[in-house]
């Protein structure tokens, strides 16, 4: 019997030899694969707050770089042709002027009339102002024209004489339009001016783009 077999124990409990059996731990798989798991899921969960960090901070940048549509921070482009866009403004060459003087400053009348002819507008009547306005006008000058010249002729005219008062006469037939020099009249508006001034009216800067604030 070896000295390994415990006493009273034979037979197949029997140990022989000079080597005995080592007894070794069993391998903790199943705590190597719930510490893996519970590792990729705080991973995974740190990332989703960081991204959340990013779009707090960046104001959403990273959602519209992946196309993600937002209402807010949407600007408002303006239309080429909005609906509803006003008539072309009648060009000065289509535009009849009639100059009367309301001073007692005598060729005023026929030197503004012949100044305006050059730069393209039809010329009417050349004379005194009538009673309405004769020596009773001190400004610069009046704009007299029908309703309908309000926003299309009176404007026009309106950029060689840009102190003169704008009028209209609901009772006025016909498109012709009144220059009536006035007191404070100087002469027309500088050419380059003038022509500034009307290519700014034909040509007016779009509205700036809205935003919408969330």
């Amino acid at each position: 019997m070896s000295m390994l077999t415990p006493p009273g124990m034979g037979g197949q409990y029997r140990i022989t030899g000079d080597k005995y059996p080592r007894m070794r731990r069993p391998r903790r798989r199943g705590k190597l694969v719930v510490l893996t798991v519970v590792s990729v899921a705080v991973l995974g969960v740190g990332g989703w707050g960081t991204l959340q960090l990013i779009d707090v901070f960046t104001g959403g940048d990273s959602a519209s770089a992946a196309g993600t549509k937002s209402a807010c921070g949407t600007k408002a482009k303006p239309s080429a042709s909005p609906a509803g866009a006003a008539e072309p403004l009648p060009r000065p060459n289509t535009i009849t002027v009639n100059v009367l003087n309301a001073t007692t400053r005598s060729g005023l009348a026929q030197k503004t009339a012949d100044e305006l002819k050059k730069r393209g507008f039809r010329i009417g009547e050349v004379a005194n102002a009538p009673a309405t306005f004769d020596k009773k006008v001190k400004g610069a000058g009046v704009l007299l024209g029908p309703a309908t010249a309000l926003d299309t002729a009176l404007p026009v005219l309106g950029t060689q004489l840009a102190d003169a008062e704008r009028r209209t006469d609901q009772a006025r037939k016909g498109a012709e339009l009144d220059l009536i020099i006035g007191d404070a009249f100087r002469g027309l508006t500088a050419k380059a001016d003038a022509d500034k001034a009307l290519t700014a009216l034909a040509n007016p800067e779009p509205a700036p783009a809205s935003k919408k604030n969330c």
